[in-house]
């Protein structure tokens, strides 16, 4: 039976489906990686070792010598692990943090959960990233409006790509401000040759299907230099169990969990979804250079047809989360393409700072290049497995556009 990919309508007595091309075809990795998916599944069905088994400690070495990390720690989500840093630090009332407006909710939505506020900064027009020296007069205008003190920085490696982690972490250096980058949708991504953790107190990052490492449900873990963070982030996700420090010169003869040392979360990986990111993993580093060679196709084929392709930052190798261009009509070009059968997204349409949750937290000198972002970015369909002949189909759609 030959179809057409793109779109194809199947009937099936009084039933019609609509086959749209997939935004990131899992299935297509997942055919690839199925031998050895299914016999890391059978090993932990086989030992049953369901929470913390010790895929979940082999992964977490594996993840940190990655990316030239110390420790790695594993946890239930990405959100989780931007909230176990700040926790550890004690960071909440009267604190202030400081990210970029333009990124999911979850960036700033664990600022409030420890009492802390959000301050929202703007981004550089070509790499959306965290803008250093809007960064900088942020922080000058929080400090001499002194209601909050300033204590960390979220950095967004956003749709793949490092910020730029030398001129933010000198800011964060000269101010004494934690610094974490915030790699859910970069993680893998390098500047000079180097990781984000070579500058960042703690890199974190998530597993959901969708991101670039991806597991097949949630997933989270933060990356840190410092032994006793991970310490300390370790005692926050399993229920703010006793750490060694804190049983130093003290008898326990019982599991440490039993002695609550401080308030902290249920936050674990599943040793499946551990089993099944060892086995992503192994293959990591050839996808993120597939998924190089999908965004050079784009950038040669769509050349002189959008208002602005994607920029790396000089010296970056991004791991290509989105593939995000900017149209002067986004939505109109949206519909062109779904009625082709060609998914897109928008990231993001409305700025954290324009949303009624966060709409009292201070945006110091206002947000224009994130408002002028939200209206014009559209993300098309990339993954490691984008054949030449769909991404083509893609391409043409686009340049085929008079909108």
């Amino acid at each position: 039976m030959q179809y057409d990919r793109a779109q194809v309508k199947i009937t099936f007595a009084c039933y019609e489906f609509d086959m749209t091309l997939p935004f990131i075809d899992l299935a297509a990795q997942q055919r690839r990686l199925r031998p050895q998916l299914d016999a890391a599944i059978a090993v932990v069905l086989d030992h049953g070792a369901y929470v913390m088994g010790p895929e979940v400690a082999a992964f977490e070495q594996a993840l940190a010598a990655f990316c030239g990390a110390k420790l790695a720690l594993s946890c239930a989500n990405g959100t989780d692990a931007l909230a176990l840093p700040l926790m550890a630090w004690d960071v909440g009332l009267g604190d202030a943090v400081f990210c970029p407006s333009f990124s999911f909710t979850a960036t700033a939505e664990i600022m409030p959960w420890t009492g802390a506020a959000p301050v929202f900064v703007d981004i550089r027009p070509d790499t959306y990233t965290l803008d250093p020296a809007a960064l900088e007069n942020a922080i000058r205008a929080i400090k001499a409006e002194g209601k909050l003190r300033p204590r960390a920085i979220i950095a967004v490696d956003l749709f793949g790509q490092s910020a730029d982690y030398p001129a933010i972490a000198a800011i964060a250096r000269a101010h004494d401000l934690k610094l974490i980058a915030d790699s859910a949708q970069g993680f893998g991504c390098t500047l000079n040759g180097r990781h984000p953790i070579h500058w960042a107190d703690a890199v974190t990052t998530s597993f959901f299907p969708a991101k670039p490492l991806g597991a097949y449900g949630d997933g989270g873990a933060v990356l840190t230099n410092n032994a006793a963070l991970w310490e300390r982030m370790d005692s926050l996700r399993i229920h703010g169990k006793a750490t060694p420090a804190d049983l130093a010169g003290q008898t326990f003869a019982h599991e440490a969990k039993y002695l609550s040392a401080r308030v902290g979360m249920n936050s674990r990986l599943d040793t499946l979804q551990a089993a099944i990111l060892l086995v992503k993993l192994s293959v990591f580093a050839k996808e993120i250079a597939l998924r190089g060679a999908v965004a050079d196709r784009y950038a040669h084929g769509l050349k002189g047809c959008v208002a602005v392709p994607p920029k790396v930052i000089q010296g970056g190798v991004s791991t290509w989360a989105q593939y995000t261009i900017e149209h002067s009509n986004r939505d109109g070009l949206a519909a062109h393409l779904k009625t082709l059968g060609i998914p897109t997204a928008a990231y993001y349409p409305v700025p954290l700072h324009q949303q009624t949750c966060y709409a009292d937290y201070p945006a110091p000198g206002g947000l224009p290049v994130t408002e002028a972002a939200a209206a014009r970015v559209l993300s098309l369909p990339m993954h490691p497995d984008l054949d030449e002949e769909t991404q083509d189909r893609i391409i043409q759609a686009v340049r085929a556009f008079n909108g």
